[in-house]
């Protein structure tokens, strides 16, 4: 910068969505690889999802175009987003195998409990089969929450140290495009 003139940067853009409690995170991985927080305002808003509305947040980020080790930072930066797809899909599949599994189980109590209904309604009403149907029935409704819950806890603990590992992985790669930047 020479005599108060400020020096001609040309910058290129990047938009990323990502979950409200990401944002930290993202914010300081992307600094590793030359990004940097652009002046905009960030955005808020909803995203239907199949458990509901989850808050979503829309990061602005520039970095200088005349990087040196631009192609190394970007191939580095793939392997950094790659990474954090697959721990949001780990992080999905904590919960649904269980839903899965909790949600056959009561389908399976429904029939039981609709073959039950048949049975008693029937000319003349099958109290007998009615009540040899509707027990199954009646676990295949209780027993889903309880299913559920296991099945979560079960796939948490196989899923949490896979997890840990592409942290470590993301660490690694940030360090890398840390070295490459400074």
């Amino acid at each position: 910068m020479e005599n108060g003139k400020k020096e001609f940067v040309s910058y290129e853009y990047k938009t990323v969505t990502a979950d409200r409690d990401r944002v930290s995170f993202l914010l300081d991985s992307y600094e590793n690889f030359g990004w940097e927080a652009d002046g905009n305002p960030y955005e808020d808003f909803r995203e239907q999802g199949k458990g509901g509305a989850q808050k979503k947040t829309t990061l602005r980020l520039k970095r200088n175009r005349k990087l040196i080790n631009k192609m190394e930072l970007t191939r580095l930066q793939r392997n950094f987003e790659a990474c954090v797809g697959e721990i949001e899909a780990l992080e999905k599949s904590k919960t649904s195998v269980a839903m899965e599994r909790a949600l056959i189980t009561g389908l399976l109590g429904t029939a039981f409990m609709a073959g039950a209904t048949f049975a008693a309604t029937a000319q003349p009403p099958q109290v007998l089969l009615c009540i040899l149907l509707a027990v199954p029935g009646f676990m295949g409704w209780i027993l889903p929450l309880f299913i559920y819950r296991r099945s979560a806890e079960a796939q948490t603990r196989k899923v949490t140290p896979l997890i840990e590992e592409k942290y470590d992985e993301i660490d690694t790669i940030c360090e890398k495009g840390n070295k490459l930047l400074y």
